[in-house]
């Protein structure tokens, strides 16, 4: 359920028809029957120990099943991710577009002309399956338009979630609610009480719960935080920040609607957002652009960029006190709504200030009493120079370590400890670009209370933290 996209309709990927597969809850059956098949559809719940390659690779009881919701550019990178897992078996991917070459023209991966939808990631599925089975063949992902299915099946221990950021709460909260762990993408939400939803629904339902914010598995990111936390520049007073990135080019003020291509079920695509004419732009890559499906490159850059600054900071379980607008600029007309300049600042309890701007692209300065660091580009420099030589000694901060988001999500699955980044840190780190939003959007001083997660100076703003869902959806 990717962003869906303007291109043509594809013909050479066949479209099977799905059954929904065996009610028997999954981690019951690996105790009693590992390795049987699914009679109903006459294929293997498990991927047989020869397809998946002896070396390395778990018993079937061991095994993790996993579905793809969403299966664009960045959801199709997620899968491979777990395809790559010697404990997991991807089985199911879902997502509202057949197929389409023109995900790839937003992104500068080498997506360019590549195909993206549900049917291509089967075909992708399957092919890596088959290249390990001794027979050279496999059929036995599923293909779904509605992620309702994918809940649905008790066979299934975990979901990858890498939709629009208005498609997170509502997945991942039905997947929490049926048992199912869960891996979601940042931003983790839409607003601030769906994120809250979620990280309720994590710990009511006692799941795995994993954010997208990869920088939390990264030993440099890791290592310059633990600098912070452990006073080698002092104590921290100021972090500024970019996020860089502006929108892209919007379509002309007087654009008009566009026919709903025949590979998309555009309703579904829309889901609990208010029903709007389809255009192109607003479900490629550029649905980021409209607040109505996410919070514009101040969410979808920042959750990245204020994730690092809430692990510094020592904050991952709550939040600043006061954010403030710093000449933010909004579009006037057209199709795009979000920010087209980001520029805010908060305060946090324990006096640390942040700003964080379009400026230079993504970009940390931490200041201290005592010294500082800059990261850009995946380079850090700092001051004082022995920043580049000290070690973090055995009895100081050490910081959750992690060297692969997704190995990380899968070892937690299995040993059932938090991961990385679990829903409260993604929610606390997604709220603070929300909020700077609302502040931004409203052009004045904010007063945010971070343990009753409201505003304490204004019900205009307070307003904001949620929005009205299209029906049938709620949370």
């Amino acid at each position: 359920m990717d962003p869906g996209v303007h291109g043509k309709c594809v013909t050479r990927f066949s479209v099977r028809r799905t059954t929904m597969s065996s009610t028997m809850k999954r981690r019951t059956f690996l105790k009693h029957s590992a390795g049987a098949a699914l009679g109903t559809l006459g294929l293997p719940l498990f991927v047989p120990a020869g397809a998946l390659g002896k070396a390395g690779r778990a018993a079937p009881s061991e095994r993790i099943t996993l579905a793809s919701i969403g299966v664009g550019g960045m959801g199709t990178s997620n899968m491979r991710a777990f395809l790559a897992q010697p404990e997991v078996q991807v089985v199911a991917v879902c997502d509202v577009v057949e197929a389409s070459e023109e995900y790839g023209h937003w992104y500068k991966r080498g997506w360019n002309g590549a195909w993206f939808g549900r049917e291509p990631a089967r075909k992708i599925v399957e092919e890596d399956y088959a290249r390990k089975n001794p027979s050279g063949s496999y059929k036995g992902c599923d293909a779904y338009v509605d992620f309702r299915a994918i809940i649905a099946r008790r066979d299934i221990d975990a979901v990858c979630i890498t939709t629009p950021d208005h498609w997170h709460a509502i997945p991942a909260i039905l997947a929490a609610k049926a048992g199912k762990d869960v891996y979601c993408e940042k931003p983790l939400s839409l607003t601030v009480a769906e994120g809250r939803a979620m990280v309720e629904a994590a710990q009511r339902y006692n799941i795995v719960f994993q954010t997208g914010t990869q920088r939390r598995s990264s030993d440099q990111y890791r290592h310059i935080c633990e600098l912070v936390r452990n006073g080698r520049i002092g104590q921290l007073k100021r972090v500024t920040s970019s996020i860089g990135g502006n929108n892209k080019q919007a379509p002309p003020s007087d654009w008009q609607p566009m026919p709903v291509p025949q590979w998309l079920d555009y309703d579904m695509w829309l889901g609990p957002a208010p029903w709007a004419p389809y255009h192109k732009d607003r479900c490629l890559y550029t649905f980021r652009f409209l607040l109505d499906y996410s919070g514009g490159q101040t969410t979808n850059l920042g959750a990245h960029v204020i994730d690092v600054i809430q692990w510094a900071n020592g904050t991952d379980t709550t939040g600043p006190v006061e954010f403030e607008d710093m000449g933010s600029e909004w579009p006037t007309d057209g199709l795009f709504t979000t920010a087209t300049k980001v520029s805010f600042r908060a305060r946090y309890a324990n006096g640390v200030e942040l700003t964080c701007q379009t400026q230079k692209g993504e970009f940390w300065r931490f200041e201290g009493t005592e010294g500082w660091i800059e990261v850009q580009d995946n380079k850090w420099t700092g001051s004082p120079e022995s920043l580049k030589t000290t070690t973090i000694g055995p009895n100081e901060i050490h910081l959750y370590k992690s060297n692969d988001h997704h190995r990380n999500f899968v070892d937690c699955i299995k040993s059932r400890q938090i991961t990385a980044a679990p829903a409260e840190i993604g929610h606390r780190s997604t709220s603070i670009c929300l909020l700077g939003n609302i502040a931004m959007q409203l052009g004045r001083k904010l007063h945010w209370d971070p343990a009753a997660e409201r505003f304490t100076n204004s019900d205009e703003a307070n307003e904001m933290l949620h929005k009205p869902l299209r029906n049938p959806w709620h949370l």
